[in-house]
């Protein structure tokens, strides 16, 4: 086979449609637009959520809700999570994302208290749940925010 020699596959090429062209391409005159009115103009339609002039949707549900733009998200983790150090070890923010345990620490790491935790550990972490302190100092270790 040679360059020369390509060609795309049958019936995967279809011949451009020329709209408005003449009777015989059974799309001329009006191309499609029928006779008059608003959608047979040039620009013409309405635009999209438009009710002929009743009162839209957007405008008669009511405004809900608030975006704050300072909202800190944090990145969850929880106690049993942790089990996977050895005991004495300290846990930080940086191991937790190395070991792959955080994968996007936005605006820092919370450690909520669900399930058990085995292993005494000191944890360095933003924020912590109440829980979650009560159960790692049950198990010997000790918290710190950072």
């Amino acid at each position: 086979m040679k360059l020369h020699e390509l060609k795309p596959a049958e019936g995967s090429r279809k011949a451009s449609y020329r709209k408005g062209r003449g009777i015989g391409s059974g799309n001329g005159k009006t191309a499609g637009k029928g006779h008059k009115g608003q959608n047979a103009r040039s620009g013409g339609g309405v635009r999209p959520g438009f009710e002929g002039g009743q009162n839209p949707l957007y405008r008669r549900l009511p405004k809900r809700g608030f975006n704050n733009p300072f909202r800190k998200e944090y990145a969850i983790v929880n106690i049993e999570e942790l089990n996977v150090f050895e005991a004495g070890s300290e846990v930080t923010p940086e191991i937790l994302v190395a070991k792959g345990i955080v994968k996007n620490p936005q605006a820092g790491i919370k450690i909520l208290g669900n399930g058990e935790v085995t292993v005494k550990l000191t944890v360095k972490a933003n924020k912590f749940s109440q829980s979650a302190v009560e159960k790692i100092q049950a198990a010997g270790g000790q918290t710190e925010v950072i």
